[in-house]
């Protein structure tokens, strides 16, 4: 899978929008916004595309009834009927990972590209191709499209809602042990693994903790940054075509306790403070397990697997960087009991069945 559109990381970029749509030759464009994405950059495009001689609409997906928008089967209905009542020939997206993966599937399932602009640098899914969508109340990634071109405005960016931006954060400090779990997956489950896309997401990780302290204080380096690192992480997964190197056990513990909030009726919690929290809680876990459970390893792969082990950094230490970004560190503080903790540790790999990772094995080890 390739991405041959412009990709734009730079204040102002949301200029550059219009002017492409134009030069696409679009006629009926559609912009996908929330009410507060609307106020941010949504209103701006509409004028912008609208002076450009394109006929536009902007559909403001609505909120559930617990006041969060969310990629289920509501929202999805709610835009392709837009789509196709306007006989859009693209759609813009216009906020973060949910609003994207509304429009994602909603542009792959009418038949019409999507356009990526970003409105807080909060997951890495903007310019990939699954679409993680909540249907019947179960977490699924379906197979979609990615954008054909990406305006991420770093005026925009530097001003998301703290929360945001440290969930951003916590999205890339995830990959700590998604990685390993990947590098685990291959050697004892012949999972597919490529080592340039590895060593492509291992670089995006590292680049934003080198700058996590400026990326605490949310200056404009910090921010971009931390985009580009997004960013790249989603090219890494469009280069391997699947979401091995930037999801692991910490993304499946993640979506279970999305579905058991979910479930409860209660409030969503950023995606990226939940993978920070459980990358923590997992790299924990996986240390131990290195120590007093040798046998789940192979022998031949062992020394390996321990190696591999010892580049997770601690759970203290992820914590701390989660600290210095603004974000939470703690399960208690996103509203997750200690019962619901324990009860996503034992069985959130059923959400990814076919995924070898080492919390799968050893759950299925005792």
């Amino acid at each position: 899978m390739s991405f041959n559109g412009p990709i734009r990381i730079e204040a102002g970029a949301i200029g550059e929008v219009a002017p492409y749509l134009k030069e696409q030759g679009y006629r009926q464009v559609s912009i996908a916004a929330d009410e507060v994405t609307y106020k941010v950059a949504g209103e701006q495009l509409e004028q912008e595309i609208g002076h450009a001689g394109i006929r536009v609409r902007t559909t403001r997906i609505e909120p559930d009834r617990q006041g969060d928008v969310i990629a289920d089967e509501a929202s999805l209905v709610q835009l392709i009927l837009a789509l196709r009542q306007d006989a859009s020939e693209a759609v813009v997206a216009v906020g973060s990972g949910t609003l994207h993966d509304i429009s994602r599937f909603a542009a792959y399932a009418v038949g019409i590209p999507f356009v990526s602009v970003p409105t807080a640098p909060s997951v890495d899914g903007f310019n990939s191709v699954g679409a993680p969508l909540i249907l019947r109340g179960e977490k699924k990634t379906i197979g979609a499209i990615g954008p054909s071109a990406l305006f991420a405005d770093l005026d925009i960016l530097t001003q998301a809602p703290d929360a945001m931006i440290a969930a951003g954060f916590g999205d890339m400090l995830g990959k700590y042990t998604s990685l390993f779990d990947w590098t685990f997956g291959s050697l004892t489950g012949g999972e597919p693994f490529s080592r340039e896309v590895y060593e492509r997401t291992e670089r995006a990780l590292l680049s934003c903790v080198a700058h996590s302290e400026e990326i605490g204080r949310r200056t404009p380096q910090g921010v971009e940054t931390l985009m580009r690192a997004l960013v790249e992480s989603g090219f890494a997964m469009l280069q391997f075509g699947q979401s091995h190197p930037a999801s692991g056990a910490e993304h499946h513990i993640s979506h279970y306790w999305e579905m058991e909030l979910l479930r409860l009726g209660r409030k969503q919690v950023l995606h990226g403070a939940k993978v920070g929290i459980a990358c923590a809680i997992v790299s924990d876990l996986y240390h131990k397990l290195g120590v007093e459970q040798p046998a789940l390893f192979p022998e031949e792969h062992r020394a390996a697997l321990t190696e591999a082990i010892s580049r997770i950094p601690s759970g203290e230490e992820i914590r701390r960087w989660l600290k210095l970004a603004g974000g939470p560190t703690a399960p208690e503080e996103l509203g997750i009991s200690q019962e619901l903790l324990e009860r996503s540790l034992r069985e959130a790999h059923h959400i990814r069945p076919n995924r070898r990772t080492l919390l799968k094995t050893y759950n299925e080890s005792h």
